[in-house]
């Protein structure tokens, strides 16, 4: 067993333990002691007392001695020092334009290390700023990057209760707080009212979880179908976790009514609403579902394979039948067209009658529409020369399609379109036109 105090060198810090030796102090008391950065004025937040040698780190440090009054006015007088250092950082920082907010300058007790503390939200590179606060102190220079929680320890507030923040009065380290809690307390999820002044979920979160998840695990959960002591059945709504009770839905008669109850007079199922249980995995039923698939794949391979060979047989048969006329069904339709060419054949085209009939159709249609092209070409060079275009039938009789065309062309007089020579004879040769009567 050894014998040990606590020591705190901020308020709120880290407890660290030492060993009285041959002094005698008490709680609250100051002293100086002997740490990796030299020596160091601190508290005693944590009586003598017995300890197991497990539970202390060893080699344990015996404090050097009770602070004196001399001690304690240096103490005094390196926190005015801190306060003239702090400005001046910020100051330094301001002219080099760095990105970073001062939190904290401290001394250490001996004068050998001025310690900044910051928080910026990336890497700052501050190594200028050193060389210029080391050429100003004329000592030690740390800067140290701490996060948004630290910096609302150090610098301490109240909280949204109206008391000092907890990690300012008394918590000396940070334990993980997470949305959970606030769902198991039954607490609103807005941000604004479960986040504490870092931003951060409020720490307070966790004092109370242990209790909270004592009592839920005997209190029924909301949707939970539950039993009163007289019989009726009902449907929980809500659930004081505090009081231990539930208020439930309840069918009486023809009408429904809310009713308390105490959690222990109830009878109910717990279940729980939050979470989906994992579907368990078994592997006997994984392995009959790798059959079933295997099977259903050699199925289909079976089936494309016999529909290749009938593909193959349709085929074979399709040939015969067009020899044949009859057989199966690939059969009759070569019949049907064997048929189809002797009909063909008949009309003149062969054995393939009817597309060739078609062919000679398209080439007199062809034929025609050349001759008409070929005529339109004639008439309008013959126009052109100053002679009259040829006109069909015995009559002399012109199309009407070309008379309009001829009209639509020729910008002469309406008298002179048909008088070449200009004799002004073109009305009375009209009227032979129209009779069908020839012109010379």
């Amino acid at each position: 067993m050894a014998n040990v105090i606590g020591v705190r060198f901020r308020n709120a810090g880290k407890m660290y333990w030492f060993s009285p030796g041959e002094y005698e102090v008490k709680r609250g008391d100051a002293v100086i002691v002997e740490t990796s950065r030299g020596k160091e004025y601190g508290t005693v937040a944590v009586p003598p007392h017995e300890v197991d040698d497990s539970k202390v780190a060893q080699p344990l440090k015996e404090i050097v001695r009770p602070a004196s009054r001399i001690d304690i006015e240096q103490e005094m007088s390196n926190r005015e020092k801190e306060r003239e250092a702090f400005f001046k950082c910020r100051e330094k920082i301001r002219q080099r334009g760095l990105e970073m907010k001062l939190i904290l300058a401290e001394y250490t007790w001996d004068n050998s290390k001025i310690l900044f503390y910051f928080t910026a939200d990336g890497r700052v590179d501050f190594r200028e700023l050193v060389r210029d606060l080391a050429g100003e102190f004329k000592t030690r220079i740390e800067l140290r990057q701490v996060g948004v929680r630290d910096e609302t320890k150090m610098i301490g507030g109240y909280g949204i209760c109206g008391r000092d923040l907890c990690c300012h009065a008394y918590l000396s380290d940070f334990s993980p707080v997470s949305i959970k809690m606030a769902k198991e307390q039954n607490l609103s999820l807005n941000p604004t009212k479960i986040s504490g002044a870092c931003g951060r979920l409020m720490c307070c979160l966790g004092n109370e979880e242990e209790v909270y998840e004592e009592i839920n695990k005997r209190m029924p959960g909301v949707g939970d179908t539950a039993t009163a002591p007289d019989g009726v059945e009902g449907t929980i709504i809500s659930v004081n976790v505090l009081r231990e009770t539930a208020r439930m839905v309840v069918d009486i008669g023809d009408d429904r009514e809310i009713r308390e109850y105490a959690a222990s007079e109830l009878q109910f199922e717990k279940t729980n609403h939050r979470r989906r249980k994992k579907p368990k995995i078994d592997l006997r039923r994984n392995d009959q579902k790798e059959a079933k698939d295997q099977a259903i794949r050699n199925a289909k391979a079976q089936a494309i394979q016999a529909a290749m060979e009938r593909q193959k047989q349709e085929e074979e048969s399709f040939g015969g039948g067009s020899e044949q006329g009859d057989g199966n069904r690939d059969g009759k339709h070569g019949g049907r067209r064997r048929n189809r060419g002797r009909s063909g054949g008949r009309d003149g085209g062969g054995e393939n009658g009817a597309p060739k009939q078609n062919r000679d159709q398209n080439k007199n249609r062809k034929a025609e529409s050349g001759q008409s092209k070929n005529r339109r070409d004639d008439g309008g060079k013959r126009r052109e020369q100053g002679e009259k275009p040829p006109r069909e039938g015995e009559g002399g009789e012109q199309r009407r399609s070309n008379r309009n065309r001829n009209r639509r062309r020729d910008n002469r007089p309406r008298g002179e379109r048909n008088d070449p020579a200009g004799n002004g004879q073109g009305n009375s040769q009209r009227g032979g036109q129209d009779q069908g009567g020839s012109v010379g």
